[in-house]
């Protein structure tokens, strides 16, 4: 049964909030292999207003988009630049789009490392190795990162020369002069003490970057209407 955007918008908040919840227990992102990759489908699903595909050990793809291309999704927590993505050359020709994504552990976001079509994507591929796969390096991905693929913005504030949104699958953005800033953590900081917000949890852990953000956007929009 194919999941309305609504609710793969839901999955993904639980699935993320999964994935945190399993770091603060001190489980390595290396050990949420399949959780991330469930993390990965369905944004993909959402930032192609797509669905997952619900075949067994469907062959090549992911995820099929509105236009009908076959999306190979792969997903990683890595936050360094080493390693590589690995791929079946046997089942590329079943897929028409490649999006590689990473989790990032720090700010609790999804980033898109690369979102090409298959011939642009395995322009950046290795030659088969000796089992056979090809593989995209890490290091590749980290220098060519894009920005995002637009998503509804379901909240903004403006404090000082900042812009603050929340997107619609939870990521919060800072930008400046229409710029994207990034990391966010830093900033978010700042304004976290300037409102009095407490860095820590009530279990006395680190909000990541999705609590912060959602606290201080609340806390501007009350002081705005404090203001009218």
């Amino acid at each position: 049964m194919a999941l309305t955007q609504m609710q793969i918008i839901q999955s993904l908040g639980e699935a993320m909030s999964w994935f945190e919840r399993e770091l603060e227990w001190g489980v390595a992102p290396t050990e949420l292999r399949h959780l991330s990759g469930r993390i990965g489908e369905l944004y993909s699903a959402l930032i192609t207003n797509g669905q997952m595909v619900i075949e067994v050990n469907q062959k090549g793809y992911d995820v099929v988009s509105s236009t009908g291309e076959r999306i190979s999704v792969k997903t990683t927590a890595k936050m360094d630049s080493n390693g590589h993505i690995s791929f079946n050359p046997s089942t590329l020709n079943e897929v028409d789009r490649v999006i590689i994504l990473r989790i990032n552990t720090e700010e609790m976001q999804i980033e898109i490392l690369l979102n090409e079509v298959v011939s642009e994507a395995q322009k950046l591929m290795t030659q088969p190795n000796a089992s056979g796969k090809v593989s995209i390096a890490l290091s590749k991905l980290v220098k060519k990162q894009k920005a995002r693929t637009d998503i509804t913005t379901i909240k903004t504030v403006n404090i000082d020369v900042y812009t603050i949104q929340e997107l619609e699958n939870g990521t919060i953005e800072i930008l400046k002069d229409d710029e994207l800033v990034t990391p966010t953590k830093p900033i978010l900081r700042v304004f976290a003490s300037k409102f009095n917000i407490s860095l820590l949890n009530n279990n006395g852990n680190k909000r990541n970057t999705r609590q912060l953000g959602s606290l201080i956007i609340k806390a501007i929009q009350s002081q705005d209407n404090d203001d009218v």
